[in-house]
C-alpha cells in the first residue's frame, strides 16, 4: 500500500469509483508517477481512510476504485477552537498549518484593531478558500481524517455576539476560554481546566487592544502566559496549543 494520501471533496464509499481532485491527480500521476494498478489512500473528512487502486489514468481525469476503509484514531481528546488575529504574509498560513498538525479542531480568523491585514469582503472570501486548502494539506501530511473548518473572518465583538458565554450551565458555558496576555496573567499551569472544550484567543502582530482584552475578559476569557518571554503571534498560538496538549491532551 502506498503512503500517498489525498483529500477527496466528494464523499467516498467502499465499492464505488471516484475521480481524484485535480491537485491529487497531478501529484499522484505527474509527480509520483503512479499508474493503473498502483494504490493510494483517500479521505473525505468523515474520520476514515479509504484504500484505493487506480483504475484509469488519463489527462482529463484519474479514476480510482475504493477497496476498503479503516477508522483513523488520531484526534486529540481536546476540542480546541483557535481564535487567531489575522496576521500578515506567510504567518497566518504557518499558524493554521501547524495548528492543524497539533490537533486544533476549529479555526476562527479574527479581524482585530491592531491587525496589519485589512480584508475587504472579496479578499476575505478568497483568503478563506486559501486557508481551508492549507488545512486540507496539513491533514494530508499529518494523517488526520477529520478536516477542521476555517470560519469566515469576523471581529471579536461579532464572534462574541454569536458565542455568548454564561455561567448558566448551558452547552456554551462548558468551554474554557483562554487569552494570551502577558499583563496581569496567570501561568497556564495554574489555570484550572475542568473541560476538554477550549477556546484560545491570540492577537495578531500588535497583540490585542486594551478594549479587546476588556471585552474578552467580560465574556469569560482568562489571561495566561506561556513563559516570561514575548512571543510572536505564530509562536504564541503554537506554543499554547502544544502546552495544552501536553497538560491535557495526547502529547
Amino acid at each position: 500500500m502506498s503512503n500517498l494520501r489525498f483529500y477527496s471533496p466528494d464523499k467516498l464509499r467502499v465499492g464505488a469509483t471516484t475521480k481524484l481532485s485535480d491537485n491529487a491527480a497531478i501529484h499522484a500521476t505527474k509527480v509520483m508517477r503512479l499508474n493503473v494498478g498502483d494504490t493510494l489512500k483517500l479521505f473525505d473528512g468523515d474520520g476514515l481512510d479509504y484504500a484505493c487502486e487506480l483504475l484509469s489514468v488519463k489527462k482529463s481525469e484519474v479514476l480510482a476504485s475504493i477497496k476498503s476503509s479503516e477508522a483513523v484514531n488520531n484526534e486529540s481528546p481536546l476540542h480546541i477552537t483557535l481564535l487567531q488575529g489575522i496576521s500578515s504574509g506567510d504567518r497566518m498560513d504557518y499558524t493554521i498549518q501547524k495548528a492543524v498538525e497539533l490537533g486544533v479542531n476549529e479555526i476562527q480568523p479574527l479581524s482585530t484593531e491592531r491587525s496589519v491585514v485589512k480584508l475587504s469582503a472579496e479578499r476575505a472570501e478568497k483568503r478563506l478558500d486559501h486557508w481551508q486548502n492549507v488545512v486540507i494539506a496539513a491533514c494530508e501530511q499529518s494523517g488526520r481524517a477529520k478536516v477542521p473548518k476555517v470560519a469566515k473572518p469576523v471581529n471579536l465583538a461579532a464572534w462574541l455576539q454569536t458565542n455568548i458565554h454564561t455561567d448558566s450551565g448551558d452547552a456554551d458555558s462548558c468551554h474554557v476560554r483562554i487569552l494570551l496576555n502577558p499583563i496581569g496573567a496567570k501561568q497556564l499551569s495554574a489555570l484550572p481546566i475542568a473541560t476538554q472544550n477550549i477556546q484560545l484567543l491570540i492577537g495578531a502582530e500588535g497583540g490585542l487592544s486594551q478594549a479587546e482584552i476588556d471585552l474578552a475578559t467580560q465574556h469569560g476569557f482568562q489571561s495566561i502566559v506561556v513563559g516570561p518571554r514575548i512571543l510572536r503571534t505564530e509562536t504564541a498560538a503554537l506554543t499554547a496549543i502544544a502546552a495544552l496538549q501536553t497538560m491535557l491532551g495526547d502529547f
